[in-house]
């Protein structure tokens, strides 16, 4: 924040003060707890401390300034001293004056300790920050950090360090040093305005160029139709020309949002120069927005058509409201009058198809809800086809289409009913599912089926990434966050299944030790990882955006969380088009590429953000194996570079994290490998800067420059507003 920022917020801190401290204007420590949104109590009762300037144990408004104040403006010695305070938490010296804030006698004087830090002292503060961050680390490892970060910064081997000592060890991070800061959950409040809508600035109809004249081309076909119809029909009344003009735009619209559901040619067309014209990679998005334009000219269509029977009863007074509505006496229609009745139908189906699609219901855990509601898509078309006496012109071509793409998806997954044949229960409830892949089934990295296991419901089909590369010829792995009804199902039956296999075969070992032992060895391999052999049915591969990475020369691959899927394909794929070629002759290795038609790419960088560190087991083995591959190149040179980015972890410039982060970073320096993930590559506490993710990205000038991300949605937004500012292309998974 610039210096007036800062100011601004301290003045809307002193009018939130009154809310904070209720009637007696002091804050005690459960208030200051609240306020500071701190998960260990160590850290709110040091600065509760240190703030508490007179040791009445509350902190006034005056007491809560100064403290602010030093914290924001103070200089990098005066946050530097206050840390130290922090840290030094043994004994108590005489009191000191609070006489000058640049000083730092910030303090509580009774809180002031021996003014130096010993080993135990410093172990009991890294355990508090390895508490704050939600790490979780062996003892033996906390021991590790402690004598990393002691031995490092006891320049004179005194056994304790001093303020000089811990001044200049913090030198050596400038990172830290640059904005070293106590994060109060209230300065996250103050937000800086945008100044220009993303959606006017000239780096996004750029970077959205295909869309955005594919959308201009959409909208001018539906006016032209719309006039067309209402001109056709100018006789009848302006009611009955907008219901026909409303009419003709639903015609086209509800033809076309099957085209958009064409997934097999879809996928066929990206391989074909179609997809540098049209933007086939934004079907999903198309997909919403027609659904839209279909509710609105639903609703336009009925409401046009009740008020030209309204004019109609005034005119000759022959039938009621109702009878136009809901019976066929009218004799409205072209098939024994019933298109007053079939457009009631559909407007009911229509908005509920829609109402059911949206976002709130599908990531709720009801997305059964919204897959047995858009089933009935058929019932509009079938319908439509009796309402109205043209649209059966509109839908027999790709109706026919349709039909038969549903006809060989439908054949072909009956055909080849595949079997899971070993399951894998992940941290974050997350279940990996090995199928054993027939010999016919061909697919590209980044690909996704949809997947009916009888087993768990036998109606439903839903979408997964697969997450093997396409080069493991006999097994393809699907790995499912439960989010929803049926993905948790599928945890609790092969959690269930473990536990009952378990208590059988503790049954079983009392008839039978010897073939006990031999099932334990064929059945289970460990308390969540078993093998097994249950029936499924896979529809697909269908093609994402991810398909056209190889083709780039410069990837950036951004997975949050689960929405790594994609990317563990891709990398998978990595990895055996760059084997390593050893000479027969002597021990010489190198990594020879693989020539490839499709393969342009020059570099790839891995970013992968997760919220706790126990999701970082899912694919730890994979990252590690592809660090092995590359040990021998120099970091400057690598193919793939990998980040990792732990969220729940504060950040480096946190005052309540930083001994922590300076100890991890010796550490892994020592033991070259990361304390938390078991990676060479270090993982970053926080979010990403994207910024300066994308500078350094932009700076290495290894080609033009294509993102590719799987996550939420919300995180989406932040991204691609950033890629539009740097020029870089963005694809987004919806899988």
């Amino acid at each position: 924040m610039s210096l007036d920022e800062d100011t601004r917020w301290l003045e809307w801190v002193t009018k939130q003060f009154g809310n904070i401290a209720g009637d007696d204007k002091e804050i005690d420590l459960d208030e200051f707890k609240t306020a500071l949104k701190v998960k260990e109590s160590f850290f709110a009762e040091r600065f509760f401390e240190l703030f508490d300037s007179d040791g009445s144990r509350s902190i006034s408004l005056d007491e809560l300034l100064k403290a602010l104040n030093l914290l924001i403006h103070g200089s990098k010695t005066d946050k530097l001293r206050f840390l130290f305070q922090v840290y030094d938490v043994d004994g108590h010296t005489a009191r000191l004056p609070f006489k000058d804030i640049s000083l730092i006698h910030l303090s509580n004087p009774d809180s002031t300790g021996s003014g130096s830090i010993d080993p135990d002292e410093l172990r009991t503060v890294l355990k508090s920050c390895l508490r704050e961050s939600a790490i979780s680390l062996p003892e033996e490892k906390l021991d590790d950090l402690t004598l990393a970060l002691f031995e490092s910064a006891d320049k004179d081997n005194s056994g304790s360090i001093t303020f000089e000592e811990l001044k200049a060890e913090l030198e050596t991070f400038p990172e830290v040093m640059e904005n070293l800061t106590i994060r109060f959950d209230l300065r996250d409040l103050f937000n800086n305005p945008r100044n220009t809508p993303r959606y006017l600035t000239r780096a996004y109809w750029q970077n959205n160029s295909r869309k955005l004249l594919f959308l201009c081309f959409y909208c001018l076909i539906n006016v032209l139709l719309f006039i067309m119809a209402m001109l056709q029909h100018a006789p009848g009344g302006i009611w009955l020309m907008l219901a026909k003009g409303c009419g003709t735009c639903l015609d086209l619209n509800c033809t076309f949002i099957m085209v958009l559901m064409l997934r097999r040619c879809l996928t066929w067309l990206r391989a074909t120069w179609v997809v540098r014209v049209l933007p086939l990679d934004q079907n999903i998005l198309l997909h919403h927005i027609v659904g839209y334009a279909i509710l609105i000219f639903t609703i336009g269509h009925t409401m046009a058509h009740v008020m030209n029977f309204g004019r109609l009863i005034q005119m000759d007074g022959r039938y009621h409201m109702w009878e136009y509505l809901l019976t066929t006496r009218p004799g409205i229609g072209w098939i024994y009058g019933t298109a007053s009745i079939t457009g009631v139908v559909l407007q009911v189906l229509i908005c509920l198809m829609v109402v059911c699609s949206s976002t709130f219901v599908r990531r709720s855990g009801h997305f059964e809800v919204f897959y047995w509601t858009h089933l009935s898509y058929v019932w509009v078309w079938i319908l439509l086809i009796v309402h109205c006496a043209n649209f059966w012109k509109w839908f027999v071509v790709p109706g026919i289409v349709f039909i038969v793409e549903k006809l060989v998806g439908i054949a072909v997954s009956r055909m080849s009913g595949q079997y899971i044949i070993e399951v894998n229960l992940l941290p974050s409830k997350v279940t990996h599912l090995v199928i054993k892949r027939p010999p016919f089934f061909h697919f590209k990295p980044g690909d996704f089926i949809y997947i009916n296991i009888p087993v768990i419901a036998k109606y439903e089909w839903h979408p997964f990434t697969i997450s093997s590369a396409p080069e493991q010829q006999d097994i393809m792995w699907l790995h499912v966050r439960s989010m929803g009804q049926w993905t948790n199902r599928l945890y609790e039956y092969f959690q269930s299944e473990s536990q009952t296999t378990s208590t059988k075969r503790l049954t079983a070992s009392l008839r039978n030790r010897h073939h006990q032992t031999q099932t334990l060895i064929t059945a289970k391999l460990s308390e969540n990882h078993r093998f097994c052999n249950i029936k499924c049915y896979v529809d697909g591969p269908y093609g994402t955006p991810t398909r056209q990475i190889f083709a780039s020369e410069h990837a950036v691959l951004i997975g949050a969380g689960i929405g790594i899927t994609p990317f563990a394909s891709i990398l998978q794929s990595i990895i055996y088009r760059m084997r390593k070629q050893n000479c027969p002759n002597c021990s010489y290795s190198w990594c020879a590429t693989i020539k490839d038609s499709e393969m342009n790419l020059r570099k790839v960088d891995f970013i992968w953000i997760n919220r706790d560190q126990k999701s970082f087991e899912w694919f730890v083995s994979l990252l590690t194996k592809l660090e092995m591959d590359q040990a021998d190149e120099e970091p400057e040179g690598r193919f793939l570079e990998m980040h990792m980015y732990m969220t729940s972890a504060l950040s480096k410039n946190d005052m309540k994290a930083i001994g922590l982060q300076m100890a991890l970073d010796l550490l892994a320096k020592k033991e070259k490998r990361d304390s938390i993930t078991g990676l060479r590559t270090r993982t970053q506490p926080g979010r990403p800067e994207w910024r300066k993710v994308f500078q350094k990205v932009s700076e290495e000038k290894k080609g033009k420059v294509h993102v590719f991300y799987c996550g939420s949605p919300a995180l989406a937004k932040v991204i691609k507003a950033h890629c539009e500012q740097f020029g870089f292309s963005f694809y987004k998974e919806n899988f």
